[in-house]
């Protein structure tokens, strides 16, 4: 099913017109899983019992037609509290007895053959024989425990006897891949989750109803496996589009979310608790960053901790940096100071239409009359609210008053928002232009930053503000007492219908 839903995606993207695809911000373990389940390796049969239940199957296990080397101990499905001790086993592998003073050579003639597992040791010693060792093959590409022919051509070049033994490997918890343990452990045919977002020293997890029954479980393992992590949280709510943060459960280690994460060669700290932070937009920061020059301006109206802002200040551009969340706007104060860009960053906590209303206006009324000629200076602004930013481009009807700039000199608004439609591309731009009151078409363009969930992206629009939505001219007979009051009246309301 996955397959195919992904060749679904694919061809809708071939149909939506000025669509350009990003470079995908997937978490290396997610891909893994992935890549797992179209591998053709499946899992062989297992014992259900419950929580506690006495272990009563035998420890060693041989299967000639289909040894699985990588499985835990049968007896851990349905564990809810990890017992480490419950993964051991013994497993029955190939083995060839070899002298210790080739066995580099033989390692290196079968490598093909040789175990490649990591964290299990290829050789051995022999309890029987100190001159010898036991080479441990691959039991999937010796399934019946006798090599091939040329296998065998080999051996007798480099006179080893190619009688292959039947050692028993001894495996543990430490042996096993968390994807490995949580498919052992979770109900049968369920869908078992070992990806997940890292930020700092903490590992974010979103675990479909299924998995909580084995919560504590999951993020055990997930700390167990994954050097570094010290903490494991799942979100428990969806993410509130006021503040952009979500509740959270810590499921393992220590309740400290005060972490400090590097993206794109810049360091930010944060409390992932109370703040918004998404490590799969590291490459869609740095794209919009490229864009900007020294001397430009950037208008980050959601800013957050300063993904956006900072990188820009590093580039020497002046940024206005905005963020309701009173915990957003303090991270994003302190991270200014700490990567030494404060004094090219003015920071606010307002609300993005007052932000836009007030500091972003007067910014441009001031500075875009100045431009003149082959300006250097471009201005951009950056509305990264995937849930309602769309709705904030009305703000720039008629945000400025008197005689249009150069059209070069337009500001830029790259605008973020969510999709659901089978045409994302042509719904997010046909969303900006309802709000806008004019037509975009040949005058922006759409990329497609990620796939957030199946048949719902996250796309950036973006788009130079046309003249006539951005400015609006002077009433021409102001001199006229009754004009201008007319005027003056319709603009009052006019400012009260868009607010």
């Amino acid at each position: 099913m996955r397959t195919l839903w992904r060749l679904g995606y694919c061809a809708r993207l071939l149909k939506t017109n000025h669509f350009r695809t990003a470079a995908s911000n997937t978490s290396f373990p997610a891909v893994w899983m992935l890549l797992a389940q179209h591998s053709g390796r499946i899992p062989g049969l297992f014992v259900v019992v419950k929580k506690n239940t006495f272990f009563t199957m035998p420890e060693t296990v041989e299967d000639k037609t289909n040894p699985e080397l990588y499985l835990p101990h049968p007896g851990v499905r349905g564990m809810t509290l990890l017992d480490r001790e419950a993964f051991k086993r013994t497993v029955v592998v190939p083995a060839l007895k070899v002298k210790k003073e080739i066995v580099h050579n033989v390692l290196k003639s079968l490598k093909q053959s040789v175990l490649q597992r990591p964290g299990l040791k290829r050789v051995v010693e022999d309890p029987e024989d100190e001159d010898s060792r036991f080479v441990i093959l691959d039991p999937h590409k010796v399934p019946e425990f006798s090599l091939g022919e040329s296998e065998q051509q080999v051996l007798k070049e480099l006179s080893v006897h190619p009688e292959v033994s039947k050692y028993h490997l001894e495996l543990s918890y430490e042996n096993f891949k968390s994807e490995e343990i949580l498919r052992a452990v979770l109900p049968e045919g369920q869908e078992v989750t070992s990806g997940f977002s890292r930020v700092g020293h903490i590992a974010h997890l979103n675990l479909r109803d299924h998995q909580l029954p084995y919560r504590h479980l999951i993020g055990q393992v997930i700390m167990d496996k994954n050097p570094g992590i010290t903490c494991v949280v799942n979100k428990t709510s969806i993410i509130d589009s006021t503040y952009r943060n979500f509740e959270m459960e810590v499921l393992a280690g220590e309740n400290n979310l005060v972490t400090k994460v590097k993206e794109n060669n810049i360091s930010y700290e944060l409390d992932f608790s109370k703040v918004y932070w998404n490590p799969r937009l590291s490459t869609e920061h740095g794209r919009v960053v490229e864009l900007l020059k020294a001397g430009d301006v950037l208008f980050d109206v959601f800013a957050g901790v300063g993904p956006f802002a900072i990188p820009a200040a590093k580039r020497k551009c002046r940024v206005f940096a905005n963020d309701l969340n009173p915990e957003s706007y303090s991270w994003l104060l302190h991270n200014c100071k700490l990567n030494k860009v404060d004094s090219r960053v003015k920071v606010f906590n307002m609300d993005g239409r007052d932000f836009l209303r007030g500091p972003v206006r007067e910014e441009l009324s001031k500075e875009l009359p100045l431009l003149k000629g082959e300006h250097k200076t471009a201005f951009h602004i950056v509305m990264n609210l995937p849930a309602l930013a769309v709705e904030f481009l009305d703000v720039f009807r008629h945000l400025l008053v008197g005689e249009p700039c150069s059209p070069a000199a337009l500001p830029t608004v790259h605008c973020y928002g969510f999709s659901k439609h089978s045409n994302p591309a042509r719904d997010i731009q046909e969303r900006a232009e309802a709000a806008l009151g004019t037509s975009l078409a040949g005058r922006c363009s759409t990329f497609l930053v990620r796939n957030v969930a199946p048949n719902k992206e996250m796309l950036c629009l973006s788009f130079q503000i046309p003249a006539d939505v951005l400015y609006k001219r002077p009433c021409p007979d102001e001199a006229k007492p009754a004009s201008k009051r007319l005027c003056t009246s319709q603009d009052s309301s006019e400012e009260k219908a868009l607010s």
